[in-house]
């Protein structure tokens, strides 16, 4: 195992009915802007019980913070929490929201050009505090330091991490996942099933610990993930599902072990340019990158294949094989389809995806930084 440190300053407030919880863990006198998306909390009382728990605090609502979130959205809420002197950031929402809401609160003190800022290598020293009312559990942004930001003009998805970036809480409600459409809750369980793989499946460092934990959440989202498209009011299910996603992202498992994040990285491409949802470009391109990778992942995925899908029959090559299968056939059993032709995105997005890694250098990729150009070429076409 490596060595790492690990910090997370973030409160969870888990539970049903607990925004109103939200009183006790800002100022008195604290001047919030509440961030929202496309008009769901509004729509199913969220936003309601918010500025109820709020009380007589003074308060401003900015909503319509995109899916993958905008610069151009968020630089507007910049200017207003300067103008209207806000202290105190509340997010409510998924990750999207969340993350925009992080990038707020750093953007509000940067000097000259603030994407210059967020993408460069000068580190964040400053950030307004930010609390957190999940009702999509997907990113586990609820309880880490990252964000990822899109820039459409530049056509560019890039994320920063910083301790600052944190938030103060974050208030986790089950029953706020209930009016999800099926395609929301399928895409929340396999980003956040991807998200743990992509700390589990790379090499052995005698991580037993966050092995296990891991393995468990995958368990978890397999069993509890199609229950919840046929029970979508299962607070149990849904409880399950939202701390998982949470715990997936948090920081722990990833502690101490090698990460990949190959597949994240190559999915950049097809959100900006195809508008594919974040959790449908993990589900196209990790089968792939399980299958280029084998040899070098053999000794995990061998490990995956026992111990998530119960695979002990049959040579290395055929549990392995059968292990990768599962893992597509779990995911369009979710409902997502899992090759870039079923979205209708032409072959040429191939190298048009290599040119936009190049582009932003952001290879080589995967735990051996061994997944260069030719790598991501089969990678993409396999996904085809």
């Amino acid at each position: 195992m490596f060595n790492f440190d690990y910090y997370n300053p973030t409160r969870i407030i888990f539970g049903s009915h607990r925004i109103k919880d939200l009183d006790a863990q800002i100022p008195a006198n604290a001047r919030v802007l509440v961030t929202y998306g496309g008009g769901s909390a509004k729509k199913h009382g969220t936003m309601d019980e918010v500025i109820q728990a709020l009380g007589s605090r003074k308060y401003i609502e900015f909503g319509g913070i995109e899916p993958n979130p905008h610069y151009d959205t968020l630089m507007k809420a910049v200017e207003i929490v300067k103008t209207e002197q806000i202290d105190y950031l509340i997010a409510v929402g998924g990750g999207s929201v969340i993350d925009g809401t992080k990038f707020i609160a750093a953007a509000v003190y940067f000097e000259g050009d603030a994407w210059q800022a967020w993408i460069g290598s000068t580190p964040i020293k400053k950030a307004l505090p930010v609390g957190c009312v999940l009702t999509l559990p997907a990113t586990g942004s609820e309880m880490n330091g990252t964000s990822v930001i899109s820039n459409t003009a530049l056509n560019a998805k890039l994320s920063n991490k910083n301790p600052l970036l944190f938030p103060q809480f974050a208030i986790l409600d089950p029953r706020k996942s209930y009016t999800l459409p099926p395609h929301q809750t399928a895409n929340g369980v396999v980003d956040a099933f991807i998200h743990v793989v992509e700390q589990y499946l790379t090499y052995p460092v005698y991580g037993k610990v966050q092995d296990r934990y891991a393995e468990g959440l995958m368990l978890t989202l397999i069993e509890e993930g199609p229950k919840a498209l046929v029970e979508p009011e299962n607070y149990d299910v849904r409880a399950a599902i939202m701390w998982s996603a949470t715990q997936a992202l948090n920081g722990l498992i990833g502690v101490g072990v090698p990460q990949d994040w190959s597949s994240h990285r190559m999915g950049y491409y097809f959100t900006i340019y195809h508008g594919l949802d974040h959790a449908q470009t993990l589900a196209i391109i990790l089968p792939a990158v399980l299958e280029i990778q084998k040899e070098s992942k053999r000794l995990k995925l061998l490990q995956y294949a026992e111990r998530v899908w119960g695979l002990t029959d049959g040579s290395e090559e055929q549990r392995i094989n059968h292990a990768i299968s599962l893992t597509r056939t779990f995911f369009e059993d979710m409902g997502i389809p899992t090759y870039l032709r079923a979205y209708g995105i032409p072959e040429s997005s191939i190298d048009e995806a290599i040119i936009y890694l190049e582009k932003f250098n952001l290879l080589p990729l995967g735990e051996h930084k061994d997944i260069g150009v030719i790598e991501v070429r089969k990678i993409l076409s396999l996904s085809y």
